[in-house]
C-alpha cells in the first residue's frame, strides 16, 4: 500500500510543473524565473537520473523520469523566454 501510494505521488508531482510552463507559455516571458536556478536543478536532476533507471526502487525511478522529462519541457521554456527578452 506505501509503495502504491509512493509511486502514485511520485507520477503526480512532477505535473505540477505544468502551470508553470504555461504561465511561461502564455506570458512569453521567464524573467521571473532564475536561469541560474532552472539549469542548476536540471543539471541536479540529469545527474540522478543514472542512480534512479539502476535502482531496485521503483517510486524513485519512475518520479525521477518523470520528473526529468516536464523539468526539461520547464527548462527549455526559461531558456527560450530568456533569450527573446
Amino acid at each position: 500500500m506505501l509503495e502504491t501510494l509512493g509511486m502514485v505521488a511520485g507520477i503526480v508531482l512532477p505535473f505540477w510543473n505544468i502551470p508553470l510552463i504555461v504561465r511561461i507559455q502564455r506570458r512569453r516571458s521567464s524573467e521571473d524565473l532564475s536561469l541560474f536556478w532552472a539549469l542548476g536543478v536540471w543539471g541536479c536532476f540529469a545527474l540522478m537520473l543514472p542512480a534512479a533507471l539502476t535502482s531496485p526502487d521503483k517510486v524513485f525511478k519512475v518520479f525521477s523520469i518523470v520528473n526529468i522529462f516536464f523539468f526539461t519541457i520547464v527548462t527549455f521554456q526559461v531558456v527560450r523566454f530568456r533569450r527573446k527578452g
